[in-house]
């Protein structure tokens, strides 16, 4: 179904941004480079910010000599208490992309929100398939938590957020922190995330208006299989670390701040875990933008702007100011 009709006219002229094919192992390359052209052009935008950028490393969750890169930002102005923190993921399928991509809305929500803006660069497929990426960002989560004096930074103001992939890590660490009684979230911006590895079937029955732009559903398959790898999407016994919609219980979790588009292939997977999450007495704020495919936000446009401002307006309400 030709589905550009529907896209709101602003976004009809961005489209060309995106690679154009779809993903599979020969594409890769590309859209690895993709990213990477994009996350020097989105490093630049740091100087229309009063912000710190810093980089460092952090013990893998493994006995190994590997490390985990940060990506760290934080006001210029120095706090005389201890800030929010805000843990992102960024996006990329699970397999491309690294947290510079997204730095000019990092800058923004460090700036804005008055937080420290941690990302980390975690391990990507094929390379290292499930749970190589989720540990990563466990490691991470736990590290912030241990080293929130260093870092002035308060244990109950860490929030988690991310897009697409880093939204299912995001949901993931959710999960994952509660089931291992590991450090407490305030809240999870989930941003278009990737959630649920049974959209790739037919009996899955999405939106037949979804996917035609950006993120296909060509693309999710491939995705999928190269993060569940040796076990297949859409089969049973996957885990909910991987498949955050795969877990049998969601009460319990942090509320949830969550941004779909109308015409994104993610759009009733999302809506489907946001009702389970109502149902199971977590607070949920829904925004579903129309006429907005897969990754939308990162256009220059007057529809990306509102919902970049909406998000941290969103945001700011958890992050309240430090107790004396």
């Amino acid at each position: 179904m030709n589905t550009a009709p529907l896209v709101l006219p602003e976004l009809l002229p961005t489209l060309n941004q995106f690679p154009a094919t779809d993903l599979s192992a020969e594409t890769l390359p590309d859209l690895r480079n993709a990213l990477e052209n994009r996350a020097a052009q989105a490093f630049q935008k740091a100087e229309d910010f009063q912000v710190t950028i810093e980089q460092r490393h952090i013990p893998a969750p493994q006995d190994d000599d590997r490390t985990i890169r940060l990506l760290t930002i934080q006001p210029q102005e120095k706090s005389s208490t201890p800030r929010p923190v805000l843990l992102h993921f960024h996006g990329g399928g699970h397999c491309a992309g690294r947290p510079e991509q997204n730095t000019g809305e990092l800058c923004r929500f460090a700036q804005d929100l008055s937080c420290l803006v941690i990302s980390p660069d975690y391990r990507l497929t094929p390379e290292t398939p499930f749970p190589g990426g989720i540990e990563d960002a466990y490691a991470t989560l736990c590290w912030i938590h241990d080293n929130a004096d260093t870092l002035n930074i308060r244990r109950d103001q860490i929030a988690v957020t991310g897009e697409s992939a880093g939204g299912n890590l995001a949901a993931a660490i959710c999960l994952l922190a509660r089931d291992r009684n590991g450090p407490a979230i305030l809240f999870q911006n989930l941003i278009y995330p990737m959630l649920d590895d049974r959209t790739i079937n037919d009996e899955a029955n999405p939106s037949p208006v979804a996917g035609e732009f950006v993120w296909t559903r060509a693309s999710n398959t491939y995705a999928w299989e190269i993060l569940l790898t040796p076990a297949l999407p859409g089969t049973d016994d996957i885990s909910p670390y991987a498949a955050p919609s795969r877990a049998s219980d969601l009460s319990g979790l942090p509320p949830v701040i969550m941004t779909i588009g109308s015409l994104d292939l993610f759009l009733e997977e999302d809506l489907l875990y946001a009702q389970r999450l109502i149902r199971s007495g977590v607070s949920v704020e829904l925004e579903i933008v129309s006429g907005a495919f897969h990754a939308f936000d990162v256009t220059e446009t007057p529809v990306a702007k509102r919902t970049l401002d909406k998000r941290v307006t969103s945001m700011k309400r958890f992050f309240t100011p430090s107790r004396d």
